[in-house]
């Protein structure tokens, strides 16, 4: 695990606060804390054991102006962790203690120890799992970094460290994290959520009462959380070849267990597929209702789950739904990963 993780986890169970350097004023940073308004530029060193010699040559050695340097190690002696903090510097024991002393920061807290993990065997397994690999799948040639990463879904860079692990060990992503191929696609549709609940009525994109008590994001859709519309007609939408009718059943993501039970009290249950105007479910991964697209020329007036939730969806179908994914040539806005 890469050593900025093993900090970043610590100080997560902390509850402080610690993000990339940037490109230019934390260009010499391995990492930047932030507590209480007082910034510390971190320089971190990873050694086995950490000892008094060890931790001696550590601080002799030439360190990059103004940072502060965190040792960590797999075992931090006493004698060590008395002279980091004496000279103003900072350590962490993987067996379970963080301490750091400077610039108006102080710290000595317990945190989880980092043991002998068995290694994931299913990159999949959880809903990290899916958040990960539906993240790359949104844009399967970009390269992207554990950390940046992790910001992003936010997940902790250790769970998402041990998830691009696995897939690169079942070679579904290369060493940048590039996907290789639709194999992946294919992994998450076996474990993409399919539980639906049935309502009499689609809400009625003008009754603003029900806009707000069911929380669309009607406003800024492209920007805020809300529903988003998916599977066939949305599909249509995106141009697939598949015919809709005017009573189509719609079909959404919500963004929430409360929403859901909202909703189903306000637009009437219907006891299956055949009787309900609409179905709605939660959101397998937050990305299904926060990255919705706004399609003012479409058949429809709701934003849109991205493409890819919308073929994860047509690809539990294992008749007409994988015939109109291998017929779908997205347009150049998304990429076909299926």
């Amino acid at each position: 695990m890469e050593v900025e993780s093993l900090v970043e986890d610590a100080l997560e169970h902390l509850c402080i606060e610690a993000r990339s350097p940037t490109a230019t004023s934390d260009a010499k940073a391995d990492l930047v804390l932030d507590l209480d308004g007082t910034t510390a530029v971190i320089e971190l060193k990873r050694r086995a054991l950490v000892d008094e010699r060890a931790a001696s040559r550590l601080l002799s050695e030439q360190r990059r102006g103004g940072t502060v340097l965190l040792v960590v190690g797999d075992r931090v002696t006493d004698e060590a962790r008395r002279q980091l903090l004496a000279a103003g510097a900072g350590y962490l024991d993987l067996r379970g203690h963080l301490g750091l002393r400077t610039q108006g920061i102080v710290v000595n807290a317990d945190v989880p120890g980092l043991k002998g993990r068995a290694e994931r065997t299913d990159p999949l397994a959880g809903k990290a799992g899916l958040e990960v690999a539906t993240r790359l799948l949104m844009a399967p040639t970009e390269s992207v970094a554990v950390r940046a990463l992790a910001r992003e879904i936010g997940r902790s860079p250790s769970t998402v460290s041990d998830v691009l692990g696995a897939l690169r060990r079942e070679g579904l992503v290369d060493s940048a994290n590039i996907v290789t191929d639709i194999a992946l696609f294919w992994r998450v549709a076996e474990k993409w959520p399919t539980k639906r609940t049935y309502v009499a009525s689609a809400p009625s994109i003008g009754d603003g009462i029900a806009t707000k008590a069911l929380r669309l994001g009607l406003d800024d859709a492209e920007t805020r959380v809300g529903w988003a519309l998916t599977d066939t007609a949305a599909a249509a939408a995106y141009g697939a070849p598949v015919a809709v009718r005017s009573e189509q059943r719609l079909d959404f993501f919500v963004p929430d267990e409360s929403v859901l039970r909202r909703a189903a009290r306000l637009l009437g249950s219907a006891d299956s597929a055949e009787r309900g105007g609409a179905s709605i479910r939660i959101a397998p991964v937050p990305a299904a209702v926060s990255r919705r697209v706004v399609d003012a020329d479409g058949p429809f007036a709701w934003p849109l789950a991205h493409p890819l939730f919308v073929a994860l969806d047509l690809a539990q179908d294992t008749g007409r739904g994988r015939e109109i994914l291998d017929a779908w040539e997205p347009d150049e806005r998304w990429a076909r990963v299926w």
